[in-house]
């Protein structure tokens, strides 16, 4: 009897499913909206768009297109610096003078046993050297070329290449004993450089001159600065009374250091060096670290780098082999220099440049 007993179970409840099949019908259409495709579109929404990942709100999410938008490091072909032969001349930006020379030194150390000339002269005076002269293999740049120095190169036959090698934050810096200012707008940074007295600025600042210490005329972290905080107008600031310009931060740092009511700027990694020796001020409310200067909120930051040639690539082996090197070991050596890298898609676009060039 038991075994009757599941047996006829089983017929009644084929009935009446067979029975309530039309009212139920209807709801199958609803599953599609759980089935895993919807959240793959959801996802190619969100990870093309680079800048989400610097978001600091939303945690879930931000986390969710970090990992969206990981990109792998390119890796170039290895170069053995003891296989390296020939000299190499490099000239330009003094922000990115300490960068390279790092570069330089490690190539040496692992076995190359040539010369590298490093002239720190500012990235106009680079420039000039590298595209009106023909005299340099390497130009370090804190700006990107104009369009005036492109033809200076290919008037020489030269068709400079860029590759980008990281990150400046601008450091505006104070003698250690002010103590009446840390934090200013742009606006205000603006007139702390063409005002007479601090109190012209804010009356609650003292009745005194101010001293300031800036970067010579040549220099690419004078040229941001005009850029971003003068709106392209550097008369105002060269006009100015007690303006020391000087082409050398060691010079502008002991300036600084030196007077009470003294300002000045320079590139980030020169404060880092000194930093027992000065002050350092916020922009607006946001103080210059890694975080807000990969994320994009601290207003004074900008890109490194260096330029070179296919032709002199071709001519001389030895500047392809360095720029590999460099590209190669870069992100090892530029936060112990006081600077940040550069994104992994700016590094490789300049991994894929190189070996276009040499091809």
């Amino acid at each position: 009897m038991r075994r009757i007993a599941f047996m006829i179970f089983p017929v009644l409840v084929i009935f009446l499913v067979a029975a309530c099949a039309p009212a139920t019908a209807p709801a199958a259409p609803a599953a599609p909206a759980t089935e895993v495709p919807a959240a793959e579109a959801t996802t190619a929404e969100v990870a093309p768009s680079e800048e989400v990942t610097g978001t600091t709100e939303m945690t879930g999410t931000t986390e969710m297109t970090e990992t969206a938008t990981t990109v792998e490091a390119m890796e170039l072909p290895e170069v053995n610096p003891l296989d390296v032969t020939g000299d190499i001349i490099i000239a330009g930006s003094s922000t990115v003078y300490p960068l390279t020379e790092a570069i330089a030194e490690r190539f040496t150390d692992e076995g190359y046993a040539g010369n590298i000339t490093i002239d720190s002269v500012g990235t106009g005076a680079g420039f000039e050297r590298f595209c009106n002269a023909g005299e340099t293999d390497i130009s370090n740049a804190s700006r990107p070329i104009d369009e005036e120095e492109i033809a200076n190169c290919a008037a020489i036959g030269r068709t400079p290449i860029e590759f980008r090698v990281g990150t400046d934050a601008l450091a505006i810096v104070v003698h250690p004993a002010n103590d009446w200012v840390t934090d200013v707008t742009v606006e205000q940074l603006a007139q702390l450089f063409t005002a007479v007295n601090w109190s012209d600025v804010d009356p609650s600042w003292p009745a005194e001159p101010i001293a300031r210490f800036i970067p010579g005329t040549d220099s690419g972290t004078f040229d941001y600065f005009v850029e971003v905080v003068l709106e392209d107008d550097s008369e105002p600031m060269l006009s100015a009374p007690n303006t020391q310009l000087s082409e050398d931060d060691n010079v502008l740092v002991q300036g600084v250091e030196g007077s009470e009511y003294a300002i000045g700027f320079f590139g980030y990694a020169y404060y880092q060096e000194n930093a027992a020796l000065l002050g350092i001020l916020n922009i607006e409310s946001v103080e210059p670290n890694f975080d807000t200067v990969e994320g994009g909120t601290y207003p004074l930051a900008r890109p490194l780098f260096i330029y070179s040639d296919a032709t002199i690539m071709a001519e001389k082996p030895q500047v392809g082999a360095f720029i590999n090197f460099y590209l190669t070991n870069v992100d090892e050596e530029i936060e112990a220099i006081g600077y940040f890298p550069a994104s992994d898609e700016a590094l490789n676009a300049a991994k894929g440049a190189l070996l276009e060039a040499m091809q």
